[in-house]
């Protein structure tokens, strides 16, 4: 196929019948789950699923999490514009899911908690925990108001979609079965919108396959424009993407998304056994690689396609971000219904992320704002509050997606979200978990120096973006298209940020401090909370060992994997809140997350 350039189709009518149909679909789920269990109304059936779920669909609910639309839409133009370098995440996948399956899971689970920041207060101090939550809320909603908006504004432009109208409707469904149905209603839906959004990138590669000849013609044709030139051994930290920014950077940051992020935890501690847990994340990693390979090779295929009529040079879409959906539109409007099942996809996507977020921040906000001053609440009041507070999430998350409008790269901005604030935070439970001589002055102060820190470079990136030499955008043509001014354009601007018209004068600050890559965000809050905070708690004396509970700290038990999961399962998890665990520290009792479920005497005689 030759691409030259105009204007593509619009919306058939089928296409409105499947995307609709999708958004119906799920919003089916939470009302069949709300039936099913409305008899089970705790709050432990509704924020944990009754903690009896099982690997495979708590690890597509994880892959489904934060493979949202911003993937379905921001991966593939990753590859079509800057290469195959996104693609070498799948080793940072890797490292993630080994360090949160073998460090993390093990201790959240052994100590039997809801929020994941319910361990800043037992290791810490109940204000570092009610900080830490606040962190975390703030960042939900800012990441959560781009998910909503991003896959909205592309595909708004490409297919007529209102586009208020669609955040809208995104927002109440997610709100629908969030509120109804809590946390299974959550993993399930997850997993039937992660099966529609790889039907979705595999739609786009097979009809881009039959166009070019075959899978090896978009092979050659990427390997040709210097799309595959993925391994770069620069070792400077400026540079956007490199070996080094990638496997180093990328594993910290993915290591404090899934690690101490509520909206996994949750779902990783819903698994009925430690070992069901552990296998969660290591089926996540694989659905991590499936997901960003096909996302890769789809903008490998736009590129094979338009690599003689740039869309976005030539004038046909207003954002990078809108080459996919543009894509779709022109080669698949023939076909009724498969645009309306990519859109789908990236809704699916985006339906999947908000009603995490929506659950995970009713979760911490339950328990660590609202359970410890009224103390008093039934079961029943528990319950209802929980709706509530989905309902008020979900509107928030839609009212942040205007913040959200006035970031760039939604790939980027996403993940340096993640970065700013998430790395400050790893930091933090590291210091806690692994040594014992931290304090809560030391974890504090630690905290709020990384954070300062990763804040002035991370807005500061995004108000003075890098130069075209550290983001190294790679070439487009549009020698190809019939109605272009220009022949054989290549693009060199980089991604530009619309909170400023780029500036004429830049600060010295620009080009060195603020064009730090992206991904070594994390890295930074990470390792200025931890030096600092060792720092600060050796001035201030230290932790009195003999009054901490030896289970805040990571065991070398844990460390071991399934062989050994099975043995100690029945013996890990503890029925207690933070003050057992302080009255209890020389004496701790432990009992299976089994013994909370209906058939407890069974699972105990078994």
């Amino acid at each position: 196929m030759v691409a030259t350039g105009g204007p593509v189709a619009t919306f058939s009518v089928w296409d409105y019948v499947v995307f609709a149909g999708t958004i119906l679909v799920s919003a089916g789920v939470g009302l069949f789950q709300a039936i099913r269990g409305r008899k089970e109304t705790s709050s432990a059936e509704f924020l944990l699923g009754g903690r009896q779920m099982t690997a495979v669909p708590v690890a597509m609910s994880l892959t489904a999490s934060f493979m949202s639309g911003i993937t379905v839409i921001g991966t593939p133009t990753e590859a079509y514009r800057f290469g195959a370098a996104f693609w070498l995440f799948g080793f940072s996948y890797a490292i993630m899911s080994a360090i949160t399956a073998e460090v993390f899971v093990p201790l959240f689970y052994r100590l039997g908690i809801t929020s994941a920041y319910e361990y800043l207060e037992m290791r810490f101090s109940k204000p570092i925990r009610i900080i830490g939550t606040s962190m975390y809320i703030v960042q939900t909603a800012l990441y959560t108001g781009l998910v909503i908006y991003a896959p909205a504004l592309a595909l708004n432009q490409i297919t007529g979609l209102d586009l208020w109208g669609v955040l809208v409707a995104t927002g109440a469904v997610c709100i629908l079965y969030c509120t109804l149905g809590g946390l299974k209603a959550v993993i399930w839906t997850d997993v039937m919108q992660m099966v529609t959004m790889l039907a979705g990138f595999v739609a786009v590669i097979a009809r881009g396959a039959v166009l070019q000849g075959g899978l090896t013609k978009i092979w050659e044709d990427a390997g040709k424009g210097g799309r595959l030139e993925a391994f770069d051994f620069d070792p400077d930290p400026l540079k956007r993407h490199t070996f080094w920014t990638i496997i180093v950077g990328g594993s910290i940051m993915w290591v404090s998304i899934y690690s101490i992020n509520q909206s996994q935890v949750q779902r990783y501690i819903s698994c009925k056994t430690l070992r069901h847990a552990k296998m969660s994340l290591y089926v996540n990693m694989v659905g991590l690689w499936v997901t960003v390979s096909l996302a890769m090779f789809s903008g490998l295929t736009m590129y094979s396609i338009y690599k003689n009529c740039d869309p976005f040079t030539n004038g046909d879409i207003s954002s990078q971000d809108q080459l996919l959906p543009y894509l779709v539109m022109d080669i698949l409007a023939d076909y009724p219904g498969i645009p309306g099942l990519f859109v789908a996809a990236a809704y699916s996507g985006t339906l999947s992320t908000v009603s995490s977020s929506i659950n995970a921040l009713v979760a911490v906000t339950v328990e660590d704002f609202i359970l410890p001053v009224c103390k008093n609440l039934t079961e029943k009041q528990v319950t209802w509050m929980n709706m509530g507070l989905s309902v008020f999430f979900g509107a928030l998350c839609i009212g942040m997606a205007g913040v959200a409008s006035l970031m760039g790269s939604i790939l980027q901005a996403a993940l340096s979200i993640f970065g700013m604030i998430s790395g400050p935070l790893l930091g933090l439970y590291l210091l806690g978990m692994l040594f014992r001589t931290t304090n809560s002055i030391g974890g504090l102060s630690g905290m709020i120096i990384g954070l300062v820190l990763t804040l002035w470079v991370g807005i500061g990136g995004q108000i003075y973006p890098a130069t075209a030499e550290k983001t190294n955008p790679l070439h487009v043509s549009t020698a190809g298209c019939n109605n272009t001014m220009g022949q054989n354009y290549t693009t060199t601007a980089p991604w530009t940020s619309p909170l400023t018209s780029q500036p004429d004068v830049r600060p010295p600050l620009a080009d060195s401090w603020y064009s730090l890559s992206y991904v070594y965000l994390s890295l930074l809050g990470t390792l200025t909370t931890m030096v600092s905070g060792l720092l600060v708690s050796m001035i201030t004396g230290g932790c009195k060992q003999e009054k901490m509970n030896p289970d805040l700290f990571v065991k070398m038990s844990d460390l071991f994997c399934f062989s050994c999961s099975s043995k100690s399962e029945a013996s890990e998890v503890p029925e207690k809140d933070a003050t057992d665990f302080y009255m209890e520290a020389d004496n701790p009792t432990f009992t299976d997350f089994d013994v909370m479920s209906k058939d407890a005497e069974k699972a105990t005689k078994l």
